[in-house]
């Protein structure tokens, strides 16, 4: 697993959202920067408080131009219903096949309870309106990702 670090071209890509639209990276860039975050499962704990999180800042990051994509290798059904169920207001993307994963180098080996199998690692980019990943966010806590996420956008804005 080859992670994409800060200054490395972001792989485009266009996903299907909970509403079963085309979403694509190039067109979010258009309008400003984009966070890019990586979650392993919809409607689980760790996974809903980070998305709260984001869907609560979501006003803060509109101001800075900042469009935030969610992704997982969730169905868009089940993006569909997480995103109602707790009023998501971002787009969630489905990766299936876990290729957009891949390509930013968050699909790979975990461990949990002493079983080993591949998912996704918790981990979100922002890509600059070049295309080009300004920062990688990689320590936080589902609890407080969207403060260090903003924190880190308005003090480098």
């Amino acid at each position: 697993m080859k992670t994409l670090m800060k200054g490395d071209v972001a792989p485009n890509f266009t996903l299907h959202n909970q509403n079963d639209q085309a979403i694509s990276l190039t067109d979010a860039l258009k309008q400003g920067p984009v966070l890019v975050y990586f979650y392993p499962k919809a409607l689980t704990p760790g996974c809903t408080v980070q998305a709260c999180g984001l869907r609560d800042t979501k006003p803060e990051l509109d101001n800075l131009k900042v469009t935030v994509f969610g992704i997982s290798p969730d169905p868009v059904a089940k993006l569909g219903r997480f995103a109602d169920k707790h009023e998501l207001n971002f787009s969630l993307l489905s990766d299936e096949d876990h290729a957009v994963a891949d390509a930013f180098g968050v699909w790979g080996e975990k461990k949990f309870m002493g079983k080993i199998y591949d998912g996704i690692h918790r981990l979100s980019f922002l890509i600059g309106q070049d295309g080009k990943v300004a920062h990688v966010f990689d320590k936080f806590k589902t609890k407080d990702h969207h403060e260090v996420v903003l924190n880190y956008i308005q003090q480098n804005s």
